[in-house]
């Protein structure tokens, strides 16, 4: 059901809602941009939608709820270990559409990948979605071509209207307060995306010879390994483990689950001394087929859901869409058909 709201109308339905859920949306922090005098965009709690900021993309994505970059797993010693405390609210999260298309690939990754993440999916169930509308693309964004525009599997989705808003709601739950709360009951569809400046191109029948061409070594010399591109993007799930130590004995403390980047020293270090992929190149490898090969060999989809934040976060310019679109001629170059 559709509903229009004023300004007031909408601050009433959030008013209510934070009685039972944290409200979480892209939010701005004056002068916390990456250069002198520029904002941040990023995930934040809000209370009204004033806000929630509509008209620009965020730096960083919602994963950092689901998936906190350092999470405590549960508590231990000498004799007794105690499982850390679940969430104590529900939460509400408005992200836009290729946000939404990556917590299909979340769930697929930690829900349905041979086994349950327990951690994972006492978030993942106490979650709801409120899909933002996007009437124009952003800078590097391709949504379109990774077919990530459009998405019909949310609770509620909002746009702006003018001064107003409007709202479409599937979720029972809520159908009372935003009825009570509204100015009028109208059809309402979420804006999307129909094109993007930027346009990519997978070749049809990717295969793993690309790993063989000499494009990868480009990125030994300009990739710094940072790992910004994992951190922004919203289907990386790297993590590795930490055991945090109280005491001098080692037998009290806690074990954390501690975001991780696949392209940063260290990432592939093993027992005895060895690692793989060393290099940036073969870093940047792994990083790439994986979003548009490995994970779609496994699941049938590509991981990429084309948001464009590693192009935007990238302190050395790498386009990760020039990147897909050079696999065709990497193909052939692998294949030996060049």
């Amino acid at each position: 059901m559709g509903y229009s709201f004023t300004k007031e109308g909408i601050d009433k339905v959030l008013k209510e809602l934070s009685r039972d859920y944290l409200l979480y949306a892209p939010t701005r922090t004056v002068g916390g941009g990456a250069f002198s005098d520029t904002d941040s965009i990023k995930y934040g709690e809000i209370a009204t939608v004033e806000e929630i900021v509509f008209d620009e993309k965020s730096e960083y994505s919602f994963k950092e709820i689901l998936l906190p970059l350092s999470e405590t797993l549960f508590f231990f010693t000498e004799e007794h270990v105690k499982e850390a405390d679940g969430p104590k609210k529900r939460a509400i999260i408005f992200l836009r559409s290729c946000d939404l298309h990556a917590v299909k690939r979340l769930d697929e990754i930690y829900l349905r990948n041979g086994f349950e993440d327990y951690y994972y999916k006492r978030m993942r169930d106490n979650v709801r979605f409120v899909l933002m509308g996007c009437k124009s693309s952003f800078e590097n964004c391709f949504c379109v071509d990774m077919g990530t525009n459009r998405i019909d599997s949310y609770d509620a989705s909002i746009d702006k209207k003018g001064g107003d808003y409007v709202m479409d709601n599937r979720c029972e739950e809520w159908e009372e307060l935003l009825a009570g709360s509204s100015q009028t009951q109208e059809e309402v569809s979420p804006s999307y995306v129909t094109e993007t400046k930027v346009r990519v191109s997978i070749p049809e029948g990717l295969s793993i010879d690309v790993a063989k061409a000499k494009m990868w070594d480009d990125y030994d010399g300009r990739c710094i390994a940072c790992g910004r591109c994992n951190f922004v993007c919203p289907t990386c799930t790297c993590f590795t483990m930490q055991d945090v130590f109280y005491t001098d004995n080692g037998k009290v403390g806690e074990r954390r689950r501690v975001m991780a980047s696949c392209m940063v020293d260290g990432y592939t270090d093993v027992a005895g001394g060895g690692s793989y992929r060393k290099k940036n190149g073969q870093r940047m490898r792994f990083r790439v087929l994986h979003k548009v090969y490995d994970f779609k060999e496994r699941f049938g989809y590509h991981m990429c859901t084309g948001c464009g934040r590693c192009d935007d976060a990238c302190p050395e310019y790498i386009s990760f869409s020039d990147c897909i679109n050079k696999l065709e001629g990497a193909l052939r170059e692998g294949s030996g058909n060049e």
